[in-house]
């Protein structure tokens, strides 16, 4: 079987719309629900959301945890309520990829297990490594399920330029998790 995918020489917010058609175009075509996209300002889940528009598929936003930069941050109250209105789900949770982890790589200067994944996902790209993560914490959020495929869209930095089709799973069975295409990826 052969399929094309897109390949971005550069990474960023460039590749957006054109991730976003390639992940959408995907969806219709493999009868795919969801679609998880990672969003930290709602842009990313607005243009998704609006290149849905009236197809059966559902949209989820998983945005930065609070406390991911400074203080208590967070996705501002009003923008998650403009995207829920426009039918986004909007998930603020715990990175699946980093964690508690991340608190031992701050304090002490080394990195565990989980981090070492990240690490090693991001050898295909920041965004590739972004979609597998976000697939996980929308799973946990009970927001995409780990029953059949669905296509997660990231990115490096803001926008997106990377998709994948995936059998997503909870953080608690992620070797369940299977990649099951590549729609679309950037070089770093």
């Amino acid at each position: 079987m052969r399929r094309e995918a897109l390949f971005f020489e550069k990474a960023g917010p460039a590749n957006t719309d054109e991730t976003i058609a390639a992940a959408v175009q995907r969806a219709e075509e493999l009868g795919i629900r969801y679609l998880v996209v990672a969003s930290s300002s709602g842009d990313s889940a607005q243009k998704l959301r609006e290149a849905v528009g009236e197809r059966d598929m559902h949209v989820v936003c998983v945005t930065y945890h609070a406390g991911f930069r400074e203080g208590d941050d967070a996705m501002p109250v009003e923008r998650r309520e403009q995207l829920r209105q426009m039918g986004v789900e909007v998930v603020i949770a715990s990175h699946a990829l980093s964690g508690v982890e991340r608190s031992l790589k701050n304090a002490f200067g080394t990195i565990g297990p989980v981090e070492l994944m990240a690490h090693a996902f991001r050898l295909f790209g920041q965004g590739i490594k972004v979609a597998i993560e976000i697939a996980v914490m929308a799973a946990d959020a009970a927001c995409a399920p780990t029953s059949e495929d669905i296509i997660a869209l990231g990115g490096s930095g803001t926008g997106c330029d990377a998709a994948i089709v995936l059998r997503a799973a909870h953080q608690n069975n992620f070797f369940d998790l299977r990649v099951r295409e590549i729609i679309a990826m950037a070089s770093n």
